[in-house]
């Protein structure tokens, strides 16, 4: 049989359009049967019979004694759609087209060759044929192969001929047998010699179905498809339906056998105890199923088309055998949450894993699956981020072996991108590189500090920056002073201590600037203030107390005296400092000093901060006293 044609062999169930209720309730349905006319059995049919029914569409004559049937008896039923003639005595019959007919039944007669005649091909409506031989041989359905059949139903009860190879695809559905025994001696695929062999909602006892199984291990079958099936009874106290039981029949048989393809279809539970597989298994399908990751535990080794998709496997193990041969492998409709790599499947070169939950495609893909010529990876909710980079790069580089690229590769996540095509989606180098984005931000940051340090150098900022700390601090200071208590006993801002060798500094550079023409500050001198007669000690501790701070200009050494401002002419290292003067070491290195800048444009700055030192309000009295002196 040609391809359009699929033949249903049920060797249990035998009636078709049992859905139709047949009656003589009006003039569009007629219902011989001799099962409602028990006392009359039609052997004969006459025009006359059925020419005043005109509008007849369904008329059933199943179950009565006819052996001889002209179509020509029909003429006045145009509309006729539904024939059933099942069940009768028919060897011979004169065809005539009936163009209107759907559903023609003649199965279960007397017919030793297919009973299809030549006009049965002009029939273009037609839909479901029944029919019955002792013989089967190719060029019987020539006649009918153009037609788009949707079932052609054979009983097959006393077949005593079959012509190799003439039921490309045989299929036997509702297979329901209650008993242990063996129900069809008949029963032979080895007769067939079909090559694709589906068994449709079997439910029989397991010694009867390993007995089916073996038989048909040891055909030519090539393709043997086992959909919707139930057993009953036990296998070693094993009761769960289990698939791995098949590669046990197919274990159980010569090597020799001819299967390439397995495919189980609504096979619930897997038990990994026992594994053996047929070794010329070449293509598997466990589609639609409720298989977990377990099932690549027990695979057959030289499988090449691997179809287990709509299953739920959430993940490809690693430590499973190693399937060198394997070229296909469908995993749509699972549970994926990653991309399987190909370490275990190294000749892959079509892969399916649509309709998965994959958010982001694993590196090691791309890594071990060179070989992949085509991958159709669609439809799942992928997170659009830096790890999806690879994966578009993928697609840039394959020349198109992304199936469906890119309609049906839009990102989930995240939520703002959710709906973007991947192909829109990017993100720079820079934003992805890690490593890069540190090296730059190191790079940026040596910059930036070696310019600053360069600024500060050639501008001396430091310099400025320590002038403004002092000058601030001082002002604090000077804010939380109480001058009420000093007002009473002061009458200079400061007295001055220097060496006669930095006198000419002190008279030219520093008295002219701090005592302006404002008479703002005023400044304590030992050659104007100390009063004669008293010791040098006496005046100098006389002043010190009448001024509000003590300015010594450092060239000697001091002890220390509590308000003190230091003023260095000139850098002092430590190391110069004489042993004896520990007190001006340790004063030095706690208090802050004011170094006289060499730059005359610092020199504005240093004079602001000198005088923020020496800011107080003295006694009226003691300025009179001064401007009179």
């Amino acid at each position: 049989l040609t391809t359009n044609i699929f033949i249903f062999a049920c060797i249990f169930t035998f009636t078709l359009w049992n859905n139709i209720q047949l009656s003589m309730e009006n003039e569009f349905t007629a219902h011989y049967s001799s099962s409602f006319l028990a006392y009359k059995n039609i052997s004969e049919l006459h025009i006359s019979d059925f020419s005043s029914l005109p509008e007849l569409q369904v008329l059933n004559l199943s179950h009565n004694l006819i052996r001889e049937l002209d179509f020509s008896v029909f003429k006045f039923n145009e509309k006729l759609e539904c024939l059933d003639l099942s069940h009768n005595n028919l060897w011979n019959m004169c065809c005539q087209t009936l163009a209107g007919l759907r559903h023609l039944d003649l199965s279960f007669n007397k017919f030793n060759t297919l009973p299809i005649c030549q006009e049965f091909g002009n029939m273009l409506n037609l839909e479901d044929l029944g029919l019955s031989a002792t013989m089967i041989r190719k060029s019987d359905f020539r006649g009918i192969t153009h037609l788009q059949l949707h079932t052609v139903f054979l009983t097959l009860e006393d077949l005593a001929h079959y012509e190799a190879k003439s039921l490309i695809k045989l299929e036997l559905s509702n297979i329901i047998y209650n008993s242990t025994d063996f129900p069809f001696p008949p029963f032979d695929p080895l007769k067939f010699k079909t090559l694709n062999l589906r068994f449709n909602n079997v439910d029989l006892s397991w010694s009867i179905l390993v007995r089916i199984f073996m038989i048909v291990w040891s055909t030519p079958v090539e393709y043997f498809t086992v959909k919707k099936l139930t057993f009953r009874g036990s296998v070693q106290s094993t009761t769960n339906t289990d698939f791995s039981l098949l590669s046990y029949w197919a274990q159980s048989v010569y090597s020799g056998s001819s299967m390439k393809a397995l495919i189980l279809d609504h096979i619930c539970t897997k038990n990994e105890n026992h594994c053996h597989w047929v070794r010329t298994l070449a293509k598997l399908n466990l589609s639609s199923n409720k298989l977990t990751d377990s099932v690549f535990g027990c695979l057959p080794i030289n499988v090449q088309i691997l179809d287990l998709q709509n299953n739920q496997i959430r993940m490809v193990p690693k430590d499973i055998t190693e399937l060198k041969a394997l070229k296909e492998l469908n995993i749509a409709f699972n549970r994926l949450a990653e991309l399987p790599g190909c370490s275990h499947f190294r000749g892959l070169e079509l892969l399916n894993i649509e309709e998965n939950s994959i958010l982001i495609p694993s590196s090691d893909f791309f890594h071990s699956c060179q070989n992949i010529r085509e991958l159709r990876g669609g439809h799942n909710p992928f997170q659009c981020s830096c790890e999806l980079r690879d994966f578009v790069n993928f697609e840039k580089k394959s020349g198109g072996r992304l199936v469906g690229w890119p309609e049906s590769y839009v990102c989930e996540y995240p939520d703002d991108l959710k709906g973007t095509e991947l192909k829109d989606f990017q993100l720079s180098e820079l934003s992805c590189n890690t490593t890069l984005l540190l090296v730059i931000a190191l790079v940026v940051t040596v910059v930036v500090v070696a310019v600053t340090s360069f600024l500060c150098i050639y501008f001396d900022i430091m310099w400025y920056l320590k002038m403004m700390w002092q000058w601030t601090q001082t002002k604090r200071r000077v804010r939380k002073s109480h001058p009420e208590d000093l007002q009473s006993i002061l009458q200079f801002h400061a007295f001055i201590s220097y060496s006669e060798r930095d006198s000419l500094w002190v008279k030219n550079h520093l008295i002219p600037n701090l005592e302006k023409e404002d008479g703002s500050v005023q400044i304590c001198l030992h050659e104007r203030n100390f009063i004669p007669g008293k010791s040098i000690v006496e005046n100098i501790i006389n002043c010190i107390e009448k001024s509000h701070k003590s300015i010594f200009v450092l060239s000697p050494n001091f002890v220390q005296i509590p308000s003190l401002i230091l003023i260095l002419l000139e850098p002092i290292p430590q190391y110069l400092i004489p042993a004896r003067y520990h007190k001006l070491k340790a004063l030095m290195a706690k208090r802050t000093y004011l170094e006289w800048p060499k730059e005359k444009s610092k020199h504005g700055l240093f004079w602001a901060n000198l005088k923020a030192t020496l800011n107080s309000n003295l006694p009226i009295s003691a300025k009179v006293v001064v401007e009179t002196d």
